[in-house]
Order: C-alpha cells, then structure tokens, then sequence
C-alpha cells in the first residue's frame, strides 16, 4: 500500500471512527445539541495525522453524525470546529512535545482544543439563541470536553504502548 494510500485509509477509519463515537451515546444538552465522545477519536486524529488529513477526518466524521442524527444545522459549523480541534491537537503537540513531553504536550494541546469547541458551539448557538440563553450548554459541553481528553489520553497511550501507530506518523 502506498504512503498516499495509507495516509487516506487511517483518516478514512478515524472519521468512521468519529462519527460512531458521536452518535453511540447522545446526551441531550439543554439548547438543542447533546453530549458525545466523539472528541476522543477527534483528538486521536490530530495527534496521529497530518493537519489537512486530521482535519477532515475529524470535521467529516463529526458533521456526517450530526447529519445521521437528525442537527443538519449544526453539521457545517461542526466540520469547521471539529476540524480545527483536530489541527490545534497537532500543532499544540508539535510544538511542545520537546519541551514537556509526550503526556502533557497531549494534554496541553487537547485542553486548547476542548476550549476551542466550547467556545466555537457558544458562538455559534450564541447567534442562533442569543448570548445568554448560550451559556446553559458551557458547562455540558466542558464536560463533552473533559470526557474527550481523558479517553483520548488513554487511547494514544494504548495506540503507543502496542505499537499501533508505528509506521502511521505524519
């Protein structure tokens, strides 16, 4: 299999991945959205592939569950926030990683990423309900958001211990 090809499968599985981790369990939030793990593979996609593959695995396979599952409104600006998680995930690990380590490069940088989904879903629902109507969903969505992190932790240390992502660096 080509480098290319490789490349395209991984993401493919990640944003399958995504889109069933987002929709297996729902908790509905009070402004019409609801709680997911999704976050997790999100996560996983930005640590493991490159940006742009990171991007659109996470931001595909997030707004095809929100399509599947009946928020056809928010699937657009989920790809965009999925999406950019995915790259912060990257990036923020990238440029940590030589300074403080794996663990809380991964840390750090998923922390970044889950603010920038609170923040992206308040705007966002800010437009559509109003400002202070939005704030009920911060606390949901944080809490989406820790949930993220810790298994998306746990799995690319398990992905690291089993050496399940050796040969699949960026």
């Amino acid at each position: 299999m080509t480098s290319k090809t490789r490349k395209i499968v991984i993401a493919s599985l990640l944003a399958a991945l995504t889109c069933i981790a987002t929709m297996i369990i729902k908790i509905p939030s009070p402004l019409k959205g609801y709680l997911n793990l999704g976050d997790c593979v999100v996560l996983l996609a930005g640590w493991l592939l490159s940006p742009a593959y990171g991007f659109l695995a996470a931001g595909l396979g997030s707004s095809l569950a929100d399509i599947f599952s009946g928020y056809v409104t928010y699937a657009p600006v989920t790809f965009v926030i999925k999406g950019c998680m995915a790259l912060i995930a990257h990036y923020g690990f990238k440029l940590m990683y030589k300074r403080v380590g794996n663990i809380l490069s991964r840390v750090i940088s998923g922390i970044t990423s889950e603010i920038t989904m609170v923040l992206g879903y308040y705007i966002f629902e800010g437009f559509i309900y109003g400002f202070v109507p939005s704030i009920v969903n911060i606390p949901a969505n944080s809490i989406q958001g820790v949930a993220g992190l810790i298994i998306g932790i746990i799995l690319i240390k398990l992905f690291e211990n089993n050496e399940i992502i050796n040969g699949h660096k960026n």
